[in-house]
């Protein structure tokens, strides 16, 4: 009796919800966003910052796109390409993001795009990686980047140095890929101004010591060119004070920014009037610029005093995200198909300007030649000297002349 009760078929009504109950819920209005950052290592305080900037752009649309609710999921590198691809490798396999937003530095991008070809059911947007190979070379279909190269970084600072007077410079510069961007963006202009470059000085990410390399700079130099960034930037500049150096910087994007200029110490003064050029500037007096800085301050009490151009470019990065979201109602069938083609041809409102993408998925965007001043609080700042609009990843030459120079590296380009 009880075994025929038992298997005595159930009602259909029943049987519907007994057939859902045994099926594991599946979250389909959720979206798994990952955003990795460098948060550990040299670079930690600029990978903070740049999370600040994802968690900003999700705030403003209260975590939802697309009529979908985005779960943040985030991962950590420090640097280093192989860290890097092992965090994306969490985040996309083990946690199954989606969309990720990543990396941070020079290499870690090209490392990420070359594992983003093995992974298409996902889609990747750079964070701030500036290596000019993460879309110039071999480009993945699956990987955008809204926030420009280190080339592209740099326009406008070689012509408006040499014009300053600086005619003989030596290079100070981290050895890996982001910083050969923005070295050969700053000598494209520079040499072809008349400047010369008497010596390059690579030095490991995480350098301590630089006296070695201080000792060598030579006297008769106009200014330093300086690429570093973190507490690379910091410990050059404490120890180039210490050691009596007096000659004028010019800076590399990150070596002025925000996540820099906080640091405490005499030469910090030194630091103003340093020429520089960036995706940003803090002196930046468009409205777009001024509620970006609004916003971040009322978001993040232990922010700096102005968004980094990390926070920038996260946030740039994941607004694209969000916006092409909302633009195909949350669809990412077929390995995403439509969003990436949104992704690919839409306009991007952004707190520095329009920006679209080439056939390369890299951003057209505007640059900032800068010079560093002192706000009436004390604080240091960016003010723009120029906007340079709509530059490209050829930097405004032709494809025969671009591919003629050739991507920045340890001796390309020359001139001495």
């Amino acid at each position: 009796m009880t075994k025929t009760r038992f298997l005595r078929p159930l009602p259909l009504a029943t049987a519907v919800v007994f057939a859902f109950a045994a099926v594991p819920a599946v979250a389909q209005d959720t979206v798994k966003m990952g955003a990795l950052a460098t948060l550990e290592g040299a670079f930690t305080v600029l990978g903070q910052d740049g999370i600040r900037g994802v968690e900003l752009a999700l705030k403003e649309r209260n975590y939802m796109a697309g009529g979908k609710k985005i779960e943040l999921v985030k991962g950590s590198s420090n640097g280093s390409p192989d860290s890097a691809v092992s965090a994306a490798r969490k985040l996309v396999e083990q946690d199954k993001v989606q969309l990720l937003i990543g990396p941070l530095s020079g290499s870690e991008g090209i490392a990420v795009k070359d594992y983003a070809k093995t992974q298409l059911q996902t889609t990747f947007l750079n964070g701030t990686s500036g290596a000019q190979e993460a879309t110039l070379s071999s480009p993945a279909p699956n990987f955008f980047r809204f926030s420009t190269d280190g080339a592209q970084w740099s326009a406008g600072l070689g012509s408006h140095s040499f014009a300053k007077g600086y005619k003989k410079v030596v290079v100070v510069a981290e050895d890996y890929a982001f910083p050969y961007s923005q070295v050969a963006g700053f000598m494209m202009e520079y040499c072809k101004a008349g400047g010369k470059v008497a010596d390059k000085h690579w030095v490991p990410i995480g350098t301590k010591d630089y006296s070695s390399v201080i000792a060598k700079l030579p006297a008769d130099i106009d200014a330093v060119y300086v690429a570093l960034g973190g507490s690379d930037a910091v410990n050059f500049l404490t120890q180039y004070e210490q050691n009596g150096g007096n000659k004028p910087l010019i800076g590399g994007t990150i070596t002025v920014d925000q996540t820099v200029l906080g640091y405490k110490g005499k030469r910090r003064d030194s630091l103003i009037g340093t020429p520089a050029s960036s995706p940003i500037a803090d002196g930046n007096d468009s409205a777009a610029w001024k509620k970006f800085v609004a916003d971040y301050k009322a978001a993040f009490k232990d922010g700096f005093p102005s968004p980094s151009l990390f926070a920038h470019g996260y946030y740039v990065n994941t607004k694209a995200a969000l916006d092409a979201m909302d633009s195909v109602k949350g669809d990412l069938s077929a390995n995403h198909t439509a969003l990436r083609n949104v992704l690919s041809t839409m306009t991007l409102k952004t707190p520095t300007g329009d920006v679209k993408l080439d056939g390369n998925r890299n951003a057209i965007a505007n640059m900032y030649l800068t010079e560093v001043a002192k706000a009436a609080d004390g604080s240091l700042y960016n003010k723009v000297v120029k906007v340079v609009p709509n530059v490209n990843q050829m930097l405004g030459l032709s494809k025969a002349e671009f591919d003629k120079m050739g991507i920045g590296s340890r001796t390309n380009p020359e001139c001495k």
